[in-house]
C-alpha cells in the first residue's frame, strides 16, 4: 500500500476521467491520495473530491504562482477553510522564483500567512520552493523560531541547505518523479540521505511523470514507480518502503485516518 502525498485531482487534465484515474491508482496499490489546493476559488471543488471518495484527503491554500491574486489573504481566512475532517493540510504555499508569476514580496507575505495558519491549527504546511533556496531557508528559520509548526517540502528539487533546514525543524521531505530523471543526481543525493522516518513520495500529478512513464501525463498510479526507484536507492524491499512511507504520511497528516482507506 502506498499514499500519493501530493497530487492535483481537480486539474483539467483529469476532466471527465477522474474516477478512472482514481480506479487505476487503487489497482496499482495507491490506497490514499492527498489532492492539493492551489487557488482559493477552487477550495469547495477540492473538498468535494475528498468528501466523495474514500482514502482521498485535501489541503487548502494558495500556490505561489497565484499569490498575487490572493495578496491580502490572512491566516484567519485560511483557517476558516480547514474545519472539515477531510482537510488535512495547509497549502501548497511557498516561493517560486523560476517563473515569478507573482511578485516576490507578495509570495513571501502569502507564505507567512500560511505558516501562521499551520502554526495555529497544527495542520502541516505543504511547501513549494523553486529557485528560492536562500529565501526559503530564511523564512522557515525565522518562522520556526516564532513558534513550531509541522510541514513538508513537497516535490523536492532544491539544494541540500533546504533539506538540512527542513530536517532540523522536524519537517518531512517528499520526492516526486524528478528523483528518477537522468539529470537529477543532486535530488538523488538528498533522497539517499534523508532519514527514513521523514521521507514521503508523491506524483505532483498531472506533472513530472517518473521514468518509465516520462513524457506521459502523470497520475497517482505512477507513485508506484517512484516508490520502487527510491526503495532501490535506499536498499530496501519495496514492501518495507511502502510501510515506512505510509506510516510517515499518517504521522505528518495526523487528521487523516487509516480507517478511511478503501479495502
Amino acid at each position: 500500500m502506498l499514499i500519493d502525498s501530493h497530487c492535483h485531482l481537480d486539474f483539467p487534465d483529469f476532466h471527465g476521467e477522474r474516477d478512472a484515474v482514481i480506479d487505476r491508482a487503487r489497482a496499482a496499490g495507491i490506497k490514499g491520495m492527498l489532492t492539493i489546493c492551489t487557488r482559493l476559488g477552487d477550495a469547495a471543488k477540492i473538498r468535494s473530491i475528498a468528501d466523495t471518495h474514500e482514502g482521498i484527503w485535501c489541503s487548502q491554500g494558495v500556490h505561489p504562482h497565484e499569490a498575487e491574486h490572493a495578496a491580502e489573504v490572512t491566516a484567519e481566512d485560511l483557517i476558516a477553510l480547514t474545519g472539515e475532517d477531510k482537510v488535512v493540510g495547509i497549502g501548497e504555499t511557498g516561493l517560486d522564483f523560476y517563473y515569478e508569476h507573482s511578485p516576490r514580496d507578495i509570495q513571501e507575505r502569502v507564505f507567512r500567512a500560511h505558516i501562521e495558519a499551520a502554526r495555529e491549527t497544527g495542520l502541516p504546511l505543504i511547501v513549494h520552493t523553486r529557485d528560492a533556496d536562500e529565501e526559503t531557508v530564511r523564512i522557515l528559520g525565522e518562522e520556526q523560531a516564532r513558534g513550531r509548526f509541522p510541514g513538508v517540502i513537497h516535490c523536492f528539487s532544491a539544494g541540500p541547505e533546504v533539506a538540512r533546514c527542513a530536517l532540523e525543524h522536524g519537517m518531512y521531505i517528499s520526492f516526486s518523479g524528478i528523483v528518477t530523471f537522468k539529470n537529477a543526481q543532486s535530488v538523488r543525493d538528498v533522497a539517499a540521505e534523508v532519514p527514513l522516518e521523514r521521507l514521503l513520495v508523491e506524483t505532483d500529478a498531472p506533472y513530472l511523470a517518473p521514468v518509465p512513464m516520462r513524457g506521459k501525463r502523470n497520475e497517482p498510479a505512477f507513485t508506484a514507480h517512484t516508490a520502487a526507484y527510491v526503495a532501490k536507492l535506499r536498499g530496501l524491499a519495496l514492501e518495507e518502503f511502502e510501510r515506512i512511507t505510509t506510516d510517515n504520511f499518517f504521522a505528518l497528516f495526523a487528521r487523516a485516518e487509516r480507517a478511511g482507506l478503501p479495502s
